[in-house]
């Protein structure tokens, strides 16, 4: 090889990584092929990139515009992000992340430095009550299309209006875009991971449908009743609405929330001691559901009370019921002091029954899926306001106190995780993460991701100067850094390490890079040609084409980088070394030398950078592969 790799400056290949999955694991990464047990042949070859149109009709949720959702998927983006540090806090050390964007393009672009590494991801998506914004309803979504929505009109200067249900696709609207976020979502959960999304009665029921196909419905674990604190709809000659929803699916199956903590209420059944601590009893006979001796067999054995008599599982109504567990871990249990034994009332009769310790220490209690004992959305309403000086910036704030029970009850939740929000609002997913942080000293960090939404004149969030969701998205998290809240103190100035204080603000935008379009006239081919002689955008600054070629090498837009300088040139390191990237526009055998010598495992440098000089290009490439042989390593060489 006498010539370096290129660079992908494209998005991840959606449909290349579900093919590799597939050799992998079909079921797991491909539950959008089942249905009923059968595999959909077409939407699974609609999934690895080859076009089928709609057939006959099968089981499933099914709309306009459904088919073309994997064409969107499967659009590589060539869009960047762009650090924005005056809007940031803390920009060197933190490693929280603010991304102003649309969503659907911010997610292709993170799939390949966080693919497989989010733990949970909680969404509010718009509930398409006719009201809200819906993204514009194009199949061919694409950069353009979010250039010209932040400038509030589309091509033809008409304004992009609100998805009422007098439209004709008003549910269509609805699904097409959700499907292709919730799709890529999922690429980046973990193993573990797990999404919650929000939503009302208007969707809920087409909104399970599509998360049956997208994560699997053995996926599914439940539907959360969130009591709002407030009852609407007085006015629909129907029932009035108190609840709304959040539905729970994980990546994978086989994978349990973790408990609840006990409240104040729960603990007071702990009223008995001995020299184990505090616990409570329950009777060892199953009750409820399966709790027959033909549910169980082995489970229906006699046991012995403390006066030799025998005592069998019978219930109350005179059936054979059954134990809680088998024989021998009975008699573990026994043999334990787990096992109490107390005489009580039975058919008239005082008589021994067995009941089983349960200790307060370290127990939990198993989430239900009817959550009415968190604050609702007036006092999420009120602590915003307050957040913001009195003023109204932001309409049905989601409460802290529900995405921080969200984090806590994630499968094997850690204090190091990462959680996504790409509806991200008025950012109380950033607060919740940043409370949780400040109780437990935990070092959870977050992702926020944000259309810049236009605020309505005339509103109060406009009058106090703020013109898009996403600025105030922004100012609430930098607010609730600085607020009383921390206990009087900026948190900034507090200890343990800042890396999990503050924000790294980036904005969607066009690549650095004048990317080949593919295009194949005579006229195209003169003008691609014309523009790659230098194919550096004039208004990038070293830092954006940085943080793009992190981006698009894999790496996280929180990975640690130190410019330092090698044979007079500024050359950044990545993570201590492991990738060098000189964005400088001369280089010489000397700096080539010096970048082997390091021995990373990785190279970039611009193209323009040899000045055509194709035989300095060629020795590079030699001398980084002579570099590694004598390390018995490799040094991948990529320019760009």
């Amino acid at each position: 090889m006498t010539e370096p790799q290129k660079l992908d400056l494209k998005s991840m290949d959606i449909a290349a990584e579900k093919r590799e999955e597939l050799k992998r694991c079909l079921g797991d990464a491909f539950p959008e092929a089942f249905a009923e047990g059968r595999i959909d042949f077409d939407q699974l070859k609609r999934a690895l990139g080859e076009w089928v149109e709609p057939g006959k009709e099968r089981f499933g949720l099914t709309w306009p515009g459904k088919a073309e959702c994997m064409k969107i998927i499967q659009q590589p983006s060539v869009a960047t992000l762009k650090p924005v540090r005056d809007d940031s806090v803390n920009f060197d050390e933190t490693e929280n992340v603010f991304i102003e964007g649309d969503n659907l393009e911010v997610l292709k672009l993170l799939q390949k430095a966080y693919f497989g590494k989010i733990k949970m991801i909680y969404i509010d998506p718009p509930y398409n009550t006719g009201n809200e914004f819906i993204y514009p309803d194009k199949y061919a979504e694409t950069l353009e299309t979010y250039l010209s929505y932040t400038a509030q009109v589309d091509e033809l200067g008409n304004k992009f209006s609100t998805n009422t249900d007098t439209s004709g696709r008003y549910h269509s609207r609805w699904l097409n875009m959700m499907y292709p976020r919730l799709y890529l979502a999922r690429n980046l959960l973990a193993e573990d991971g797990i999404v919650f999304i929000s939503i009302d009665n208007h969707e809920v029921s087409n909104l399970r449908g599509i998360c049956d196909e997208i994560f699997g419905e053995d996926n599914f674990l439940g539907n959360i009743a969130r009591s709002t604190g407030q009852t609407t709809g007085q006015d629909s000659g129907g029932l009035g609405s108190s609840f709304d929803f959040v539905l729970a699916y994980t990546k994978a199956d086989e994978v349990s929330l973790e408990g609840l903590a006990l409240t104040r209420k729960d603990m007071e059944r702990f009223d008995a001691e001995d020299e184990r601590g505090k616990y409570a009893i329950d009777q060892m006979r199953k009750t409820g559901s399966a709790d027959r001796r033909a549910d169980r067999p082995n489970m229906y054995y006699p046991v012995y009370a403390p006066d030799g008599t025998e005592v069998l599982p019978i219930a109350p109504a005179g059936y054979e019921g059954r134990w809680r567990f088998e024989k021998p871990t009975y008699e573990r249990l026994a043999s334990e002091n787990f096992i109490l034994w107390k005489k009580t009332q039975r058919n008239g009769h005082e008589v021994w029954w067995p009941y089983v310790k349960y200790y307060l220490e370290g127990r939990t209690k198993r989430p239900s899926p009817l959550w009415t004992d968190l604050d609702g959305n007036k006092k999420a309403a009120r602590d915003l306001r307050d957040l913001f000086d009195g003023k109204k910036v932001f309409d049905y704030p989601k409460p802290v106190a529900l995405l921080k029970r969200m984090i806590q009850i994630a499968p094997n939740a850690s204090d190091e995780d990462i959680i996504l929000d790409f509806f991200a609002g008025s950012c109380a997913t950033a607060q919740a993460v940043l409370e949780l942080n400040r109780e437990d000293g935990g070092n959870r960090r977050f992702i926020m991701v944000q259309l810049p939404e236009r605020t309505e004149p005339g509103t109060e969030s406009h009058e106090a100067g703020y013109s898009t969701v996403a600025e105030i998205g922004r100012d609430r998290i930098r607010r609730f850094l600085a607020s009383s809240d921390s206990g009087g103190k900026d948190l900034l100035q507090q200890e343990p390490a800042k890396s999990r204080l503050g924000f790294k603000a980036f904005s969607l935008a066009v690549s650095n890079f004048k990317i080949w379009d593919g295009g194949t006239g005579e006229a195209d081919l003169r003008e691609q040609i014309e523009l790659h002689i230098d194919h550096l955008s004039d208004a990038s600054s070293p830092e954006d084409i940085l943080y793009e070629l992190l981006l698009k090498s894999g790496f996280p837009l929180t990975t640690k980088v130190q410019a330092i300088r090698m044979a007079g040139k500024q050359v950044f390191a990545v993570e201590d070394g492991v990738l060098l990237i000189c964005l400088e526009k001369e280089i010489t055998a000397d700096l080539i030398d010096a970048l082997a010598d390091a021995n990373p495992l990785q190279v970039i440098c611009l193209d323009e950078g040899f000045k055509g000089n194709d035989q300095l290009k060629a020795n590079a490439v030699q001398t980084f592969k002579a570099r590694a042989a004598s390390q018995e390593s490799e040094i991948v060489f990529k320019t760009v």
